[in-house]
């Protein structure tokens, strides 16, 4: 991303993984973005993202629980206050969470738990940041993170074509098929406000979630997923690619 595509992007889930090294590589960007905002449930837990908050003036920490109407109702009128009539370019839900469930150790509670933060909340998340994404959409022409985006980070576990079940987990690939179908109906709904929608796949990497046997580096992946989104244009409205570019079958 350059400042001249994207003034401003929001990250959930930015306090570990994937979502704190979007940060970083943001951040040390010479052509960062003029407003980087990193949210987290608590994000005081995370020392460094406070210390690349103090290094880089462009980031600004925000209290965000995705499961929480009430602290999603706060951190709007937060980033409101950071934006300001500029509006938001581009909001990237990356928070989620997730754990093997097989036939044998599926619950309801792990599948409504896991629904509710992968699935749900992105949806709300994205509903309660729609008025700072059409303002910003406003104020440009054409399809991208220069104008206004919405970025679902999905998995290629949620593609119902490519499901072999080799992965046995019930409660995570359900819930990122259900985030996958959120981005087409979000899609459906911004077109004309020019809001660009898509999910966005990783790749399989080495974080607390993906294991110490995963193929990337979180580095790899986030270098990956970076250059996507900036070459992002109007084709790629209600699409899923994955962290090198590649369309991906739903």
């Amino acid at each position: 991303m350059s400042r001249s595509l994207c003034k401003s992007v929001l990250i959930t889930g930015s306090n570990r993984g994937i979502g704190l090294q979007m940060v970083k590589e943001l951040a040390k960007s010479n052509n960062r973005p003029a407003t980087i905002i990193a949210t987290a449930r608590n994000p005081a837990a995370s020392t460094v993202l406070h210390k690349l908050s103090r290094t880089y003036p462009a980031v600004h920490i925000v209290t965000l629980d995705v499961g929480s109407e009430h602290s999603i109702s706060s951190a709007v009128e937060e980033v409101h206050c950071i934006v300001g009539n500029n509006g938001l370019n581009c909001l990237i839900n990356n928070a989620a969470i997730g754990f093997s469930t097989n036939i044998n150790s599926v619950t309801p509670e792990a599948m409504m738990r896991t629904f509710q933060v992968n699935s749900v909340a992105p949806l709300f998340v994205t509903k309660a940041f729609l008025p700072l994404l059409q303002t910003a959409a406003a104020k440009s022409i054409g399809m991208g993170i220069h104008r206004a985006a919405v970025i679902n980070v999905s998995s290629i576990l949620g593609s119902i074509e490519l499901n072999c079940g080799d992965f046995k987990s019930y409660a995570y690939r359900t819930s990122k098929a259900a985030l996958n179908m959120v981005t087409r109906c979000l899609a459906a709904d911004l077109r004309s406000d020019g809001i660009l929608c898509m999910s966005l796949h990783p790749g399989w990497v080495k974080t607390d979630m993906g294991g110490p046997h995963a193929h990337l580096t979180v580095k790899e992946s986030v270098s990956g997923m970076i250059s996507v989104l900036s070459s992002l244009t109007e084709s790629d409205h209600g699409g899923f690619k994955d962290y090198r570019g590649q369309n991906l079958p739903w």
